[in-house]
């Protein structure tokens, strides 16, 4: 049985409570059982233990990323689990940047060993889809290429990734009912034939 993990990026703070998120994990991982995958879900606002998040990393055939947009990013606490869990897998997630000093054709970047993996972002903004058209906020710019750097941590450790999601005017506007069924049917179509 193939493994999925669900990082829950949700901090509650100020106006923001994360339950938009929290519950779009728990659509993924109702829909991803009934797939017939094994799922696990770790929610960063909890607290969590490097190692066991190494080993959850490491075992996962496959990642989804449940992330706010905050500022333009992910939440530093997004990012301090990425820090703190990332570093520390060098044996396991990544051997090493890549480059040698014998041989010069292997460049940075080319040090992972999770080539197996793949990833998915879900990500939740207050902004609206037309802040990506040109000549707006983005300026033509879509989710990911704002988050390029986080695709980049990702290919570093070799994975691929899998199509982007995003809820937009999540505050402003919500439609919580059409997020979450838009959800769990990109839940369904992306991992459909990959259990």
């Amino acid at each position: 049985m193939k493994k999925v993990i669900i990082i829950n990026g949700a901090i509650p703070y100020l106006h923001a409570k994360g339950l938009l998120g929290s519950s779009l994990c728990e659509i993924a991982k109702e829909t991803l059982i009934n797939l017939g995958f094994n799922v696990e879900i770790t929610n960063i606002a909890n607290g969590y233990d490097i190692e066991e998040e190494i080993e959850k990393l490491a075992n996962a055939n496959y990642w989804i990323w449940q992330i706010p947009g905050w500022w333009m990013a992910e939440p530093w606490a997004v990012k301090k689990y990425i820090d703190e869990v990332f570093t520390q897998s060098k044996g396991r997630l990544y051997v090493n940047d890549g480059r040698t000093r014998s041989d010069e054709s292997k460049k940075y970047g080319s040090g992972g060993s999770a080539f197996d993996k793949r990833y998915m972002l879900s990500w939740t903004w207050n902004l609206p889809k037309s802040a990506f058209n040109k000549g707006e906020f983005f300026d033509g710019r879509d989710i990911d290429e704002v988050c390029y750097h986080l695709h980049k941590s990702f290919e570093f450790l070799g994975m691929k990734r899998l199509p982007t999601f995003m809820c937009n005017d999540v505050i402003k506007n919500p439609d919580i009912k059409r997020f979450q069924e838009d959800y769990k049917a990109h839940i369904y179509n992306t991992f459909k034939d990959l259990a």
